[in-house]
């Protein structure tokens, strides 16, 4: 499954056409390295998100087509989230 549209059936992004932007802007990390929206997801992945001085890290457990709202946290394991403070950025 590609990247934009995992974020968005796992519901870490609302929109499909903002997690694509996201990736485009170079703010979306799969296994260590920048994705591009196209990038192939697939069980046991990470994925690393850095909005503004946000990071959320998760490790992928399952990539379905669709999924209810109430199950979409079911599709991923998160392994850090993290809110870096403006000093922390400094150094």
């Amino acid at each position: 499954m590609r990247i934009d549209k995992y974020l968005k059936v796992s519901r870490l992004i609302k929109r499909r056409t903002v997690a694509k932007d996201i990736c485009e802007g170079e703010k979306i990390q799969l296994n260590g390295k920048t994705a591009k929206p196209s990038a192939d997801v697939k069980s046991g992945d990470k994925i690393t998100i850095e909005i503004g001085n946000h990071i959320l890290e998760v490790q992928v457990l399952s990539t379905p087509n669709s999924v209810k709202a109430n199950e979409a946290h079911l599709l991923y394991d998160v392994i850090r989230d993290e809110k870096r403070t403006i000093a922390e950025d400094q150094f």
